[in-house]
């Protein structure tokens, strides 16, 4: 179990993390509480979280059922999307996972006036296709995983035209171990490193939630 330790920030704020019990969701959280704010970790069983800090609340729900995720964006600073099927199946049987989902929480946050939104995506959607090299590209996009890719871009087009301070994240291939805090970030179509681990890409979501750096862009990261 990991025991976040306590500090004090001049700026804090109330973070929403949606999929938040394993992954990199779960990175996120900690994070961001590793940065000071407070968290609500929202998830279907929550307390798979081996996380405990008294900045930390456990909410259990469904990203698919709007009244689940419109009530728990109320109160918050800002909202995380990291929320995934953990198999082909999920994707199969739901093939809007990403994009229903989605559509609550802007749907929410519109309602409760919270105005950032911060989603994960991948590398590959809209506009940073060019960025796969070709045989990942047919093999991954176009095949293996056509329709996760196809709903990303459904739910980036529907970030796009929330009139919210939204950030969409593009990591390359996901892989555990510690962050290294050396990663590239860019929201250019220019190439990345093709890997990131997990814990960088959740140091860049929070980094996301709680700047205007990034407000308005799709990033490519990776390192």
């Amino acid at each position: 179990m990991v025991t976040v330790a306590e500090r004090d920030y001049d700026t804090r704020m109330k973070i929403l993390v949606i999929g938040a019990s394993q992954g990199t969701g779960a990175l996120a959280v900690k994070a961001a509480l590793d940065k000071g704010h407070d968290v609500s970790a929202f998830a279907r069983s929550p307390q798979k979280l081996d996380i405990r800090s008294n900045k930390l609340t456990l909410v259990v729900g469904d990203f698919h059922d709007r009244a689940s995720v419109v009530g728990a964006v109320k109160g918050h600073d800002a909202v995380i999307i990291t929320a995934s099927s953990t198999s082909m199946k999920g994707f199969k049987e739901k093939p809007d996972y990403f994009s229903r989902g989605t559509r609550f929480a802007i749907d929410g946050m519109r309602e409760e006036g919270v105005k950032k939104l911060v989603v994960l995506s991948a590398l590959g959607s809209g506009d940073s296709r060019p960025l796969l090299p070709f045989v990942v590209g047919k093999l991954m996009v176009d095949w293996l995983l056509k329709q996760p890719f196809i709903d990303h871009d459904v739910q980036e087009t529907m970030v796009r035209e929330s009139e919210l301070d939204w950030v969409v994240c593009r990591p390359g291939r996901l892989t555990n171990g510690p962050a290294k805090h050396k990663y590239v970030k860019t929201a250019r179509i220019e190439a990345v490193p093709q890997s990131i681990s997990r814990a960088d890409v959740a140091d860049f979501l929070v980094e996301a939630a709680t700047t205007d750096t990034w407000n308005g862009q799709s990033v490519q990261v990776g390192g």
